[in-house]
């Protein structure tokens, strides 16, 4: 590719022109993308009828590149030259089979796009970035909006990252006398209050949008966040409207402070809160995809989706994980893909964060962001799993200290094939021990995705039996990190992997 004109950071990050202190950990193994347009992100899309629509399509490549769409329905409509599909959905409940295009002076890339409109959002799981592990409660207006410039500008958005969203200490806080944060937390009418820090929440949406990116809200069922904030209480259908009129796209729900009020621990006292906004946010004239914080309590992926959630945390917070022989991640994902059989499309596990690059620390939130600890390895099995578990994929560093080697462990459209496949099935547990963890996922294709990872502190090999993967002879082995094709022996797919590293494949009939 001609690195000096691939129109993102991330295209010079891969070429050499962008190091950090993270780069340095280990071999970059993803290629850089090609200067002929590749489509990435979704092939299906969940929407319901009569909603806004907003769909920047996710495009690798020397830009100016041109889109088109075949078979785009009305009253929808693509720009051509950004790539961004605006409107509102048809009102007709069906699939609709879109044809996109894109083309350079390299090439054309063609690519069907299934739009499903009816009554089920979230059909893959959704990308993007969460503030809360790099800026805590120093977030902010400014912030937010340079997270978005990043997030097109490092190409991000390009292989499907679209979710800008907002954590806790947006709002005010009753109970502060910091005159940038405190404050009456409702207006006269009981509408809710951004602080100072936050000073048009509609125009910063709209900022957002004007990107082609989604805008992401979070707020708690209980009187106050947990970090002391106005939550929704008693305030649900109003604080709901609101997010709406603000034109807010995904609404974060974390648990924190119901306990006070929830009257109990009982599997209804759990799910009563969620059951309340689940079907407030499915009556809006907007499409807000709704996430379940409350921890797995009560077994949250066996009901999730029946309360109205398209993702729910099944653990604590991954940045409050202590590390013991592993990283914490691996602790946060064993136990999350053990509820395997709970996820599709349109409902999904979360194990949470994806915390690599530079990130803040979730014990002493006082502390600007600093490199993550995790190795290289340590970050492609990171990666992996979470892509495997079909888990949403919102990274939670810093997006304005972007360092080459992160951007090649996010943006692997390979990797993230995997993750977004339409057939939304998590991968299952092949084998688990004390030295490997094997898992595989079945794609809409028929293939076979497999990662093989080392759970010990030096290099072996690992592996499974096709039988035991219930798959025969592949006519092809594909790499994903290092996106090249691979021989394997007969019978078997065994492989030598780095301490605490993964050997992360595709097999193909």
């Amino acid at each position: 590719m001609n690195c000096g004109s691939a129109g993102s950071i991330l295209a010079l990050a891969l070429c050499g022109g962008l190091m950090g202190s993270a780069a340095a950990e280990g071999p970059i193994l993803t290629p850089p993308p090609p200067a002929a347009p590749r489509i990435n992100g979704p092939r299906i899309y969940g929407a319901r009828p009569g909603r806004p629509f907003l769909f920047r399509i996710p495009c690798t490549g020397q830009r100016p590149i041109r889109f088109s769409a075949a078979h785009l329905p009305a009253p929808l409509v693509l720009d051509p030259a950004s790539g961004i599909i605006s409107g509102a959905t048809p009102k007709v409940v069906k699939t609709y089979r879109i044809r996109l295009s894109a083309s350079n002076a390299h090439g054309k890339a063609e690519r069907e796009f299934r739009l499903v409109v009816g009554d089920k959002l979230a059909l893959t799981p959704p990308m993007g970035w969460n503030d809360w592990y790099t800026h805590y409660h120093r977030i902010s207006d400014k912030l937010m909006r340079e997270a978005a410039g990043a997030m097109i500008a490092s190409g991000m958005a390009d292989f499907g990252y679209q979710y800008v969203n907002i954590d806790d200490c947006w709002a005010v806080r009753p109970d502060s006398s910091d005159p940038e944060i405190g404050g009456a937390p409702r207006n006269s009418d009981g509408s809710i209050r951004p602080n100072r820090r936050f000073p048009d929440m509609k125009a910063l949406a709209a900022y957002i949008h004007s990107k082609g990116l989604k805008a992401g809200l979070y707020t708690s069922p209980g009187p106050l966040t947990c970090a002391r904030y106005e939550g929704s209480y008693q305030h649900e259908q109003q604080d709901a409207a609101e997010f709406a009129r603000w034109d807010f796209d995904f609404l974060k729900y974390d648990w924190c402070s119901y306990s006070r009020v929830a009257g109990g621990k009982s599997l209804e006292d759990l799910q009563r809160p969620y059951r309340l906004m689940g079907s407030i946010l499915s009556k809006l004239d907007r499409d807000i995809v709704f996430n379940l914080c409350q921890y797995g309590m009560g077994d949250v992926w066996n009901w999730g989706a029946e309360v109205g959630g398209n993702c729910w945390r099944t653990t604590g917070d991954l940045g409050l994980q202590k590390a013991a022989q592993l990283p914490g991640f691996y602790n946060i994902g064993f136990r999350n893909a053990a509820h395997f059989a709970n996820a599709g499309p349109g409902h999904w596990n979360d194990p949470d964060y994806i915390l690599i690059g530079s990130v803040g620390n979730a014990f002493r939130n006082d502390e600007p962001p600093k490199p993550t600890s995790l190795t290289a390895d340590e970050q492609y099995s990171y990666m992996s799993m979470w892509s495997l578990m079909a888990s949403p994929l919102f990274f939670g560093g810093d997006m304005n200290h972007l360092d080459a080697f992160t951007l090649n462990v996010l943006c692997n459209a390979e990797v993230i094939d995997v993750n977004q496949d339409p057939l939304g099935r998590q991968a299952g547990i092949v084998i688990k021990t004390g030295e490997e963890f094997v898992l595989a996922k079945p794609m809409e294709d028929g293939s076979l995705a497999v990662g093989l990872f080392n759970l010990t502190d030096a290099p072996r090999k690992v592996g499974a039996t096709l039988a035991q993967l219930s798959f025969q002879q592949p006519r092809r082995v594909r790499d994903l990190w290092r996106q090249r094709d691979i021989h394997i022996e007969p019978g078997a797919l065994s492989l030598s992997v780095p301490a605490h590293g993964v050997a992360f494949v595709r097999l193909f009939r």
